[in-house]
């Protein structure tokens, strides 16, 4: 049973990351290209957070309780990009570092 969920998981983690949009997003991002829009790309959360706000407001109105989903989801994704913003520049510091030090291992070589 353990087997079964733990292979679950990893289909819908593999068809998630290659499907969603915020995961291909995101691992455009994650790229060395990339890293330099972490920051900017946290104001993306300011959007999903708002969506989740409207799907409250349809809910509270009388919508369907099926919009909780989708606010979920709304929130979810905003988290992840507010959490990516901080971890690009760490991430990004790391290679600035790493390819200084490959410049000057070069520049003793020679």
């Amino acid at each position: 049973m353990i087997r079964l969920i733990w292979i679950l998981s990893v289909y819908v983690r593999s068809f998630m990351r290659r499907f969603m949009p915020t995961n291909i997003a995101l691992n455009a991002l994650r790229t060395r290209r990339g890293l330099k829009w972490g920051v900017p790309t946290m104001l993306l959360a300011v959007v999903y957070f708002y969506a989740a706000s409207v799907m409250t407001a349809l809910i509270d109105s009388g919508g369907s309780r099926w919009l909780y989903l989708v606010m979920l989801v709304c929130i979810w994704n905003a988290l992840k990009f507010i959490v990516h913003g901080p971890v690009s520049l760490i991430l990004l510091a790391r290679v600035r570092l790493q390819e200084s030090r490959a410049r000057r291992a070069s520049f003793s070589i020679a």
